[in-house]
């Protein structure tokens, strides 16, 4: 970045952390993830650091999240009994109705095409691991870390929260690999319904699960934990 003109709130931004930028700036997480940017499992280091590890010129990145329209966005609950209550309405009844249905048109589009050069081989195996880990991560909050934090149990909420964001990591690395089997969800040409309805699909699971674990690490539990630094 040239730092002989750039703005201070420009330089302060380059070195916020990309996760404080997605909670603060509406309309920011749809341009990390154009640029693949991590502001979930990754959302602790700094934007220009971000930048740096992805090869991207920062100041493009910068200069597209200046020019956001700053209209009002929807209000998402921050008292933590709220929003764990939307966390599991919005995501986690999502995900459990999402999963199978994705399974179930990834086996039949592995088998009816199974000839195709772009057939996305072993999509529905994957998912099905997906799924596991999923349910598996899901019963952990629902039986465990959410009713500690209804409870205010800041103290005790610190182990359990670490465990919850170390496979935040991990469903992080599983959506990497089911775009790179599904071409980051873009049918082949000439693609039947079923195999564009998936693909739909598994862009619209990959979109909801990020927003799902920015809500928790970003949002959700900083409020339990003690203070980050935000220097990177």
């Amino acid at each position: 970045m040239d730092t002989a003109f750039a703005p201070a709130d420009t330089l302060k931004r380059a070195s916020q952390p990309i996760g404080q930028i997605a909670v603060d700036l509406p309309g920011s997480t749809a341009i990390f993830r154009r640029h693949k940017l991590d502001f979930c499992c990754g959302g602790q280091i700094a934007l220009q650091q971000a930048c740096d590890n992805k090869g991207l010129d920062v100041d493009a990145v910068l200069a597209e999240l200046a020019q956001l329209d700053r209209q009002d966005a929807p209000v998402l609950p921050q008292a933590p009994a709220e929003m764990i209550e939307h966390i599991l309405t919005r995501y986690h009844a999502v995900h459990r109705e999402q999963l199978p249905e994705l399974i179930r048109m990834a086996r039949r589009v592995e088998a009816v095409h199974r000839e195709h050069p772009d057939v996305p081989t072993g999509l529905a195996k994957h998912l099905e691991v997906i799924e596991t880990e999923m349910l598996e991560h899901m019963a952990k909050e629902e039986n465990i870390l959410f009713p500690m934090l209804k409870m205010g149990g800041r103290g005790m909420a610190v182990h359990p929260i670490g465990v919850i964001r170390e496979e935040h990591t991990s469903h992080g690395e599983q959506l990497e690999r089911l775009m790179v089997l599904t071409h980051d969800a873009k049918p082949p040409g000439g693609a039947c319904n079923t195999w564009r309805a998936l693909y739909a699909g598994v862009d619209q699971f990959a979109e909801d699960l990020i927003a799902h674990i920015h809500l928790e690490n970003n949002q959700l539990f900083p409020q339990f934990e003690p203070a980050r630094s935000s220097c990177c």
